[in-house]
């Protein structure tokens, strides 16, 4: 979803990450500011150029938080897992605690932001169930139908049109989603409907956070979501805990310093470029994903996940260029 003049754009993955943040501000273009219309399109270059690179970089560290996450097996619970990787995201977001002013929120909103931590902590629950039975290939092409439960999820909950081209997204990816599937063709796994569950509750608290931008700064969001997510997942985790091994601690922690910086990197990404041009590059995602399944994890590729995944990323990048369309003639009415 986009907005003048702050643009709020979501990343097909960055919901479908255990991470402290899901979604990120993007500023104007600051590569076509302040130039002549003569210079504009050579800097408009050089920031998508940029802004590719740090995308690159985005898909690689996002990869390897699934990497991380499927080398702990089956051997640790899920819940356990993800209370211990948020428990290692909460340190590191204390610098922001100074600058969030936590203490100066209403109260009344404690409930909104408990709620949005236990959607969230539902989702990364599943998506850990999913990273422990299914390839992380198809973890990462499931992962790509966010967006289809974002879309509609905007038009129920907040009242946004649904424009043609956004519906025709969301069949395409629907359909995409299909391929990876095949329901009647063969036994689905418990891991790939995981996956499907956790897509809806991410979108759910993406359109939440969108919702709190209103009335709290990103700091905060941001604190809130890593505080009431570890909440939500300390009692189950308590009820399944086990002491875990050096080993375990140093891949959970590992996860949370991946994702982080992802979404460093992926915020540093959509300052330097059009959106619709750093887009399409999510889609390598599911390239490193499946290379490193294979060489890592002897698992081999199907050839339905990189069709689905194709079906999947090429509507929401269509989707992508269109909202940017849109903008750019709204802009030029106004």
């Amino acid at each position: 979803c986009v907005t003048v003049p702050t643009l709020r754009f979501w990343h097909p993955t960055a919901c479908a990450m255990p991470c402290s943040a899901d979604w990120v501000t993007l500023p104007r273009n600051t590569a076509t500011e302040g130039l002549q219309p003569g210079d504009s399109s050579a800097a408009g270059l050089s920031g998508n150029l940029r802004g590719i690179a740090w995308m690159l970089l985005t898909g690689m560290l996002f990869v390897g938080v699934t990497v991380a996450v499927r080398y702990l097996g089956t051997s640790m619970n899920p819940v356990q897992a993800a209370f211990i990787r948020y428990c290692f995201g909460i340190v590191l977001i204390l610098p922001l605690l100074s600058r969030a002013g936590v203490m100066s929120l209403d109260r009344d909103r404690l409930g909104f932001h408990a709620l949005r931590g236990l959607v969230h902590g539902g989702g990364v629950i599943l998506w850990f169930l999913a990273m422990s039975r299914i390839p992380i290939s198809e973890v990462t092409a499931l992962g790509f139908t966010t967006p289809i439960f974002v879309t509609l999820g905007a038009a129920v909950f907040l009242s946004e049109r649904l424009k043609p081209y956004r519906v025709a997204a969301v069949l395409i990816g629907f359909i995409g989603a299909l391929l990876i599937l095949r329901p009647g063709l063969r036994v689905i796994d418990i891991g790939a409907l995981a996956q499907l569950g956790a897509a809806p509750l991410f979108a759910c608290s993406y359109l939440m956070a969108k919702s709190a931008t209103r009335r709290e700064a990103s700091s905060m969001i941001v604190v809130l979501l890593s505080v009431f997510c570890t909440l939500t997942l300390a009692l189950p985790a308590l009820l399944v805990w086990r002491t875990p091994t050096l080993e375990e601690l140093l891949l959970l922690g590992l996860t949370a310093l991946l994702a982080t910086s992802g979404h460093y990197c992926m915020t540093r990404a959509l300052e330097a470029a059009e959106v619709s041009a750093v887009q399409p590059f999510t889609f390598l995602q599911l390239v490193w994903a499946t290379i490193l399944g294979l060489i890592l994890f002897d698992e081999t590729p199907d050839v339905w996940i990189w069709i689905g995944g194709a079906v999947i990323v090429g509507s929401a990048t269509w989707m992508a260029q269109q909202e940017v369309r849109s903008i750019r003639l709204d802009s030029k009415t106004r």
